[in-house]
């Protein structure tokens, strides 16, 4: 018995050995602090990437072209994707908060989907980690979509040419679902933009860019210290942070947005303690419920930019000019630390010291990042129809 007892302690020593061995192989466990030498660099957009099990077809993206414009995904067919994220408006809402479900409203600011395929975090805390997922969360949410799988499935079996489509697409004998927010992915992925100013500066043109914007990048990756957060080809990190946006006033004057925002609170679990106390959207904790993730949220994307105010997650800035200004003083008051004592405000935000010239020269570069606005046409949805043996009764789409 002692003897395998003293074997078993010589397994410890061993075992050290082993782990000591893995640390040295992958390095060290501990986050690594940002520095700018080892950030993402900026860089043209590559294809986007497209999931092995949802490959891209032409019949694909047109089915979901359909049904990213009808309402009946939708709880009572008062609301598409295409409501908040209309063509004509950067394929967003062009509200500072997202309009909500009749009965409800939103409370953060609605995001373009123009260039969306390349994000494996979607929503403002990354709720979603697919096309196909955002699509179906937005479509159910209670102040978005508010819809039941059943029903939103049931109707699109009521409505002969979907059947047909849903077929030929799918292979099924009637449409399923998941395979709606497949198509409704594979059309969004083709809506991506590559021929900005920026772009083709990267590629090798080095007369796309103005030469304001050319010095503003330069002060994008050095002086004005934006790469910390947007950099890679999608000018993001995909991570979070709370930079001490305002409040948006919205929600003091609009008691609908009030009373959504406190059933919020009540419905994501909060502790009582802080449903009593929070007057802000406390961001990444919903998800996470760490103190240390409250006031977070991710990083956007600053593409298509031109096309997309208001900006931050309130839709508090109206105008590029404003961030600027927003940055270059570093932020604003820690709402977290005014709320409940502790702050979480990034220190990565610094008062930066820019000149009139040079802030307009970072305009000019966010603007680069845009090429020409990305119009559509809302396509003629499909019509229900009845059988009722003798043949097929078409009635209005609606």
């Amino acid at each position: 018995m002692r003897n395998r007892k003293y074997i078993g302690y010589l397994w410890v020593p061993l075992i050290l050995a082993m782990a000591l061995g893995l640390m040295a192989m992958n390095g060290p466990s501990t986050v690594v602090k940002k520095d700018k030498s080892n950030l993402p660099a900026l860089a043209a957009l590559p294809a986007p990437p497209v999931p092995a099990d949802n490959k891209q077809t032409p019949e694909k993206v047109e089915l979901g072209k359909l049904l990213f414009f009808d309402a009946r995904l939708g709880g009572d067919v008062s609301i598409a994707c295409g409501d908040c994220h209309n063509p004509t408006i950067g394929w967003q809402d062009g509200a500072d908060i997202c309009r909500g479900y009749p009965g409800t409203s939103h409370w953060r600011n609605c995001q373009t989907i123009i260039n969306a395929a390349y994000l494996d975090k979607l929503f403002w805390v990354g709720a979603a980690r697919s096309l196909e997922a955002q699509g179906r969360s937005a479509a159910r949410g209670g102040v978005a979509g508010n819809g039941e799988d059943d029903l939103m499935e049931e109707r699109l079996r009521q409505i002969p040419e979907y059947i047909k489509r849903f077929k030929e697409v799918f292979g099924t004998e009637r449409p399923e679902g998941m395979d709606a927010w497949r198509a409704i992915a594979a059309f969004e992925r083709t809506l991506v933009q590559r021929d900005t100013p920026f772009d083709k500066y990267k590629l090798g043109d080095k007369n796309a860019m103005s030469e304001d914007a050319v010095k503003g990048m330069k002060i994008f990756e050095g002086k004005g210290n934006c790469t910390q957060c947007h950099n890679g080809p999608m000018l993001t990190d995909q991570k979070y942070y709370n930079l001490g946006v305002p409040e948006n006033l919205v929600f003091e004057e609009d008691a609908l947005k009030q009373i959504t925002f406190r059933f919020e609170q009540y419905a994501k679990g909060v502790p009582e303690e802080v449903y009593r106390k929070t007057k802000t959207d406390l961001g990444l904790y919903y998800r996470s419920k760490r103190d240390v993730d409250m006031g977070k949220f991710r990083t956007p994307s600053l593409r298509y930019l031109v096309y997309t105010p208001p900006y931050m997650h309130n839709g508090n800035f109206w105008s590029l000019e404003e961030v600027v200004d927003f940055y270059d003083q570093g932020g604003d008051e820690d709402q977290i630390a005014k709320g409940f004592g502790h702050s979480t405000k990034t220190d990565l935000l610094k008062p930066l010291g820019l000149t009139d010239d040079e802030k307009a020269q970072l305009v000019a570069f966010l603007e680069s990042l845009s090429g020409e606005e990305i119009l559509m046409d809302i396509p003629v949805l499909p019509a229900y129809g009845v059988d009722r043996g003798d043949g097929l009764k078409v009635e209005n789409a609606q």
